[in-house]
């Protein structure tokens, strides 16, 4: 890829879902292979990836706090935690084996099956076009992995958040329930946090607003999406300044 690529150094945010089939849970490989084959053909350009793994295939902490009354809220983020780094061994070594170099860092200490994360050491990894693979979010309850990508997209000064999702972009409503509602090719910063939108949540969004770092949420379930972002080619939905929004 030439020099004048619009980015060098890429985080990419990944769900749980986007590990295993629609309407199921826990992992399935072939899943797994398609999203491998994609970032291969992005590292293989010389693009720099770190990636910010999901654990929803597996358990949602929020969610299961709220089910089970036995098991305190910060207990179940903490196990929510753990399965984004079931999520990235699995990750790591499907990418080892398509002959992708990968580090797996999570922010919990797991010397065993792990590197820490360590900021110095994750952009050393970068630089030498191995793919970072960030687990365990932030380490610290409460926090989504949406917020952990922002944070580590700001630690590591990476161009652009990528948000590989279901859906093409960013709506004014939810698709699956209001037919009508209206795609955004791009929208501010400001205006995404003034209507609520769901797709991210609001931490996330005031920590690239305030290093301006832009956010591309699209379907990752087309195949080339993910090369076709980090082109900077016009898929899904842009989420940037207002001074930088395309008024044509």
């Amino acid at each position: 890829m030439s020099d004048n690529r619009p980015y060098k150094r890429v985080l990419l945010k990944i769900s749980g879902q986007s590990f295993c089939r629609p309407g199921e849970t826990g992992i399935h490989m072939d899943e797994i292979t398609t999203m491998c084959q994609q970032i291969k053909r992005v590292v293989d350009q010389g693009v720099q990836l770190a990636i910010v793994c999901g654990g929803g295939n597996i358990l949602r902490g929020k969610e299961f706090a709220a089910v089970s009354a036995a098991i305190k809220t910060p207990t179940a983020h903490y196990m929510g935690m753990l399965g984004t780094v079931i999520n990235g061994l699995a990750l790591q070594d499907a990418l080892e084996n398509a002959g992708v170099e990968t580090r797996l860092q999570t922010a919990i200490q797991m010397e065993r099956v792990a590197e820490p994360f360590i900021r110095r050491r994750c952009i050393r990894h970068l630089e030498k076009g191995r793919v970072v693979v960030l687990a365990a979010g932030t380490g610290s309850p409460f926090v989504t992995t949406d917020t952990a990508a922002a944070l580590r997209a700001r630690e590591i000064e990476a161009d652009v958040l990528l948000k590989a999702t279901k859906v093409d972009g960013i709506y004014s409503e939810d698709p699956e329930k209001n037919p009508h509602a209206v795609r955004y090719s791009e929208i501010s910063y400001q205006d995404f946090l003034r209507q609520n939108l769901k797709v991210m949540d609001a931490t996330a969004i005031h920590h690239c607003m305030e290093h301006n770092i832009p956010i591309v949420v699209f379907n990752y379930k087309k195949l080339g999406n993910v090369e076709r972002a980090v082109a900077g080619e016009r898929v899904g939905t842009r989420v940037l300044a207002a001074a930088n929004i395309d008024k044509s």
